[in-house]
C-alpha cells in the first residue's frame, strides 16, 4: 500500500536545499546539527564584538539547566517513548516533528502579537454577551418591549451563538482557522452597525442574531488558533492568560455603558435637513455629526429616526471586533492546519517567519531556521473537491463545493463520537453543559434578585389614598409609587407631569383634562371616565383596564415610550457587572500561574467543587450587598474551571478535528446557558433553594466527571 504521507523538501532560489528528513540528529527530525559552515571572517553584525566569556550562561554557576539541555532531555525522552512503542501512527509522528518545530521557534515578539490580535477577538465575544444586557433597560422604552419580547431579545444572542460555534467551528478545520475567523469578526461588525440603526423590533432581534452567529465562531477558533503556535510547556499558562481577555470584554462593556448608556442626552430636531440635501454626503453628514457631539450621544430627525445613548454604546462594543479584524490581517494561518492540508510550503513558509521574528527580537538574528523536511499527508478530500469543482459554471462550482463541505463537517462532527473519541466527548460535554447551566443561570440570577429586592423596597414605600375627593384642581407635579382607591376627580387637570408606578382603582373621573403626561407602570382599573380629553400623552386605551369611557377623547398620543433615561437607569446594573468581571482576576492568574504546574484536571475539579461549596453562601443573601459579594466570590473561584476546561479541549483531539469539537462543546455549552437562564429567571420572587440546588447539584456532578479526564499536560498536540 502506499504511503498517505508524501516527503517535501523545500528547495532555495539557488537550488539548493537545506537537507533531507531524518539526517539531522538522532532523534529523526529534519534538523541541521550544526550552522551552514562560514568564513573565518564572515561573522555577522549582530555577534560582532562579542567573544566566548559573553555567551557564558548565567545559571551555569547556580545549577540551573540550560534551556537548550532542557530542550534536548524533553526530546531525547520523546524520542525514548517512540522507539519503546510498538508502533508510532504518522498522525503522531507529525506531532512530535510540530512540537520539535515549535520549540526551536521559540516563543516571543510572534505570540505575542498574536495574543494581542486573538484576545481582542475573545474580547469581542465577551461584549456580545453582555451588550443586550446591558442596553436592555433602554431599549424596552425605547421600542416599548413587552415582557416575552424582552426574552427573546436577551435569548436570541445565544441562541445564535450556538449555532454560530457549530457552524465555524466545523468549518474552521476544513477552509482555515484565519479564514474563518476574520468572516465571524467581520459578521460581528455589520450586525451592529446595523443593529445600532435599527428602529424596529423586528430589525434589531435579527441584526442581533446574525450577530450572533458571527461571533459564536471566535471562541472554538481562537483557542485552536493559538494553541498551535504554542510548544508544550507553554501551552496551559499562555492559553489561560488569553482568557483573561474575556474578562476584560465584561469590564469594557460595562465602563463603557455606564459612561455612555445613562446620559441619554437631548433630542435635536433637523428642521434644516432638506437645506443640505444638495450638499450630501459632506455637508450633512459633518451637521449629524456635529449635532449629536453637541446633544450629549443622542439625536433625532422628526419622530421616525432617533439615535440615543444606547445605540452608540452597541456600536462601541464593535469596537474590539474591529481591531481584530485589523490585526488578523497581518497575521498568517496555522501552520498546523496548512501541515494536514498538504500545503507543506506555505507552513514552512510561516514557520520560518515565526522563528526569525522571535529570535531577532531576542537579538539573535544569525539563528537559521534548519528545518528541511516536514512529513504531511496528501489529503483525498481536497482532491475530491478540486475534481468536483473544477468544471461547471460558477454558480454550479460553489453549490458543489458547499455541499461537498457541509458533508466533510458533519463526517468530522460524527467521528467525534468514534471508538477513539467516543469517552473524551460526552465527558467534556457533560462537564461544559453543567459548568455553563450554573455559570449562566446564576449569572441572570443575580442581577434579578437585586431587582427583585429594590422592587420589594419600593412597594414597600406605596403611598395609599383611599376615597379622595378632588375639585378643580391643577396637578403640576408628578405622581410616584401611588395606589388612588375610590377616589372621585371632578373638572381636574393634569397638565406637563410624570407619572410613575400609579395605579387608580375604583375611581370616577369626569370632565377632566390630560395634557403632555409621560408614565410608566400606571394603569386605571374599574374606573368610569366621563367626558374627559387626553391631549398628547402615552396613557393608550390598553392601559385602562375594566373600565367604562363615556365621551372620552384620546389626541396626538404620544409614539414610543418616552421616559426620563437620565433617571431610569440605575447605576448599579452596571456596577454589578462590573464588579462580577473583575472579580475573575484573582482566578485567572491563580488559573494561569498553576495550569502547568498542578495540571488541568485539578484545576477543573477543584474550581468546580469549590464553586459548588460557594452556592450554598446564596441563602445568606437577604440584602443587595449580600447577592454582590456571593456574585464575586463565585466569579472568582469558577474561572479556574472555565480557564482549565478550555484548555484540556484544544489538547484532547487531534488538529484536524480541535475547531471542530470545540465547536460543538462550545455550542451545547451556550444551550445550558439558554437553559439555565430561563429556569433560574422563572424562580425569581418565588423561592431560592430550588436554582441554589441546581447549580450545587450541576457542579458537584460535573466537578466529579472532571476528575475521569485524562491529564494532558504533558501530551503533545496531536
Amino acid at each position: 500500500m502506499a504511503d498517505p504521507y508524501h516527503n517535501n523538501i523545500y528547495h532555495q532560489g539557488d537550488g539548493d536545499s537545506y537537507g533531507t528528513y531524518g539526517q539531522g540528529g538522532q532523534d529523526g527530525y529534519g534538523y541541521q546539527t550544526e550552522y551552514p559552515p562560514q568564513e573565518e571572517d564572515a561573522a555577522s553584525d549582530a555577534t560582532e564584538g562579542h567573544d566566548e566569556d559573553d555567551q557564558m550562561y548565567e545559571g551555569e554557576y547556580q545549577g540551573i539547566p540550560h534551556p537548550d539541555e532542557v530542550k534536548a532531555a524533553r526530546r531525547a525522552a520523546r524520542a525514548k517513548a517512540r522507539t519503546a512503542a510498538d508502533a508510532v501512527s504518522d498522525q503522531e509522528e507529525l506531532a512530535e516533528q510540530y512540537e520539535d518545530i515549535m520549540e526551536d521557534c521559540g516563543h516571543g515578539r510572534f505570540q505575542w502579537t498574536l495574543f494581542v490580535v486573538l484576545g481582542l477577538a475573545l474580547m469581542a465575544d465577551s461584549v456580545e454577551c453582555f451588550v443586550v444586557a446591558l442596553v436592555l433597560p433602554s431599549a424596552e422604552k425605547d421600542m416599548c418591549l413587552s415582557h416575552a419580547e424582552k426574552g427573546m431579545l436577551g435569548l436570541i444572542v445565544f441562541l445564535g451563538m450556538m449555532f454560530g460555534a457549530f457552524i465555524w467551528g466545523g468549518l474552521a478545520d476544513k477552509v482555515g482557522r484565519r479564514k474563518c475567523l476574520i468572516i465571524v469578526l467581520a459578521m460581528n461588525c455589520i450586525s451592529a452597525f446595523f443593529s445600532s440603526f435599527a428602529q424596529g423590533y423586528g430589525f434589531f432581534l435579527f441584526f442581533r442574531l446574525f450577530s450572533g452567529i458571527g461571533i459564536g465562531g471566535s471562541v472554538p477558533i481562537v483557542y485552536s488558533y493559538f494553541s498551535e503556535f504554542l510548544q508544550m510547556d507553554k501551552r496551559g499558562e499562555h492559553l489561560s492568560w488569553l482568557c483573561m481577555f474575556w474578562m476584560m470584554g465584561g469590564i469594557y462593556a460595562s465602563f463603557t455603558a455606564w459612561g455612555i448608556i445613562p446620559r441619554y442626552g437631548t433630542y435635536v430636531y433637523l428642521v434644516y435637513v432638506d437645506r443640505c440635501k444638495k450638499y450630501f454626503p459632506f455637508s450633512l453628514i459633518f451637521t449629524y455629526w456635529l449635532l449629536f457631539c453637541i446633544s450629549g450621544w443622542g439625536f433625532s430627525m422628526g419622530t421616525e429616526f432617533q439615535f440615543h445613548s444606547w445605540r452608540v454604546f452597541v456600536l462601541v462594543c464593535a469596537l474590539p471586533a474591529i481591531a481584530a479584524f485589523v490585526g488578523l490581517m497581518f497575521m498568517p494561518e496555522s501552520p498546523r492546519f496548512l501541515l494536514e492540508n498538504a500545503k507543506h510550503d506555505e507552513a514552512w513558509m510561516i514557520l520560518k517567519q515565526v522563528h526569525d521574528t522571535n529570535w531577532r527580537a531576542k537579538g539573535e538574528p544569525e539563528r537559521v531556521f534548519t528545518v528541511t523536511q516536514i512529513k504531511t499527508p496528501k489529503t483525498q478530500e481536497d482532491e475530491f473537491i478540486e475534481i468536483q469543482t473544477a468544471t461547471g459554471t460558477a454558480f454550479q462550482r460553489w453549490v458543489v463545493r458547499t455541499l461537498t463541505l457541509t458533508k466533510l463537517v458533519m463526517k468530522n462532527v460524527a467521528s467525534l463520537l468514534g471508538r477513539d473519541l467516543r469517552l473524551a466527548t460526552l465527558l467534556m460535554a457533560i462537564i461544559w453543559f453543567t459548568m455553563a447551566f450554573s455559570f449562566y443561570g446564576l449569572s441572570v440570577w443575580f442581577p434579578d434578585m437585586i431587582k427583585h429586592l429594590q422592587h420589594e423596597e419600593y412597594e414597600s414605600k406605596v403611598k395609599v389614598f383611599h376615597r379622595e375627593k378632588v375639585e378643580q384642581f391643577h396637578f403640576n407635579f408628578s405622581l410616584e409609587n401611588q395606589v388612588h382607591k375610590e377616589g372621585e376627580y371632578i373638572k381636574d387637570k393634569f397638565i406637563n407631569i410624570e407619572m410613575r408606578s400609579v395605579k387608580f382603582e375604583d375611581s370616577l373621573f369626569v370632565d377632566c383634562f390630560f395634557e403632555n403626561i409621560r408614565s410608566t407602570e400606571t394603569i386605571f382599573e374599574n374606573c368610569t371616565i366621563r367626558s374627559t380629553v387626553f391631549y398628547d400623552t402615552d396613557l393608550y386605551e390598553e392601559k385602562f383596564i375594566d373600565c367604562t369611557l363615556e365621551n372620552v377623547t384620546f389626541s396626538h398620543n404620544k409614539k414610543g415610550c418616552h421616559l426620563d433615561y437620565e433617571e431610569e437607569n440605575d447605576v448599579l446594573v452596571y456596577l454589578v457587572s462590573f464588579l462580577g468581571s473583575l472579580a475573575v482576576l484573582p482566578g485567572n492568574i491563580i488559573s494561569a500561574l498553576f495550569m502547568d504546574k498542578i495540571g488541568r484536571i485539578k484545576i477543573i475539579g477543584g474550581s468546580m467543587l469549590i464553586s459548588a461549596g460557594c452556592t450554598f453562601f446564596l441563602f445568606l443573601s437577604f440584602s443587595q450587598a449580600a447577592i454582590i459579594a456571593w456574585q464575586c466570590l463565585f466569579c472568582g473561584v469558577s474561572v479556574a474551571a472555565w480557564n482549565g476546561i478550555q484548555v484540556i479541549t484544544v489538547e484532547l483531539y487531534p488538529a484536524s478535528k480541535r475547531a471542530t469539537a470545540f465547536g460543538v462543546l462550545n455550542a451545547i455549552c451556550k444551550l445550558a446557558a439558554i437553559l439555565g437562564s430561563s429556569i433560574f429567571a422563572s424562580f425569581i420572587g418565588i423561592t431560592k433553594v430550588i436554582p441554589i440546588l441546581l447549580s450545587f447539584g450541576a457542579l458537584v456532578g460535573g466537578g466529579v466527571l472532571a476528575l475521569k479526564l485524562p491529564e494532558t499536560r504533558e501530551k503533545v498536540l496531536l
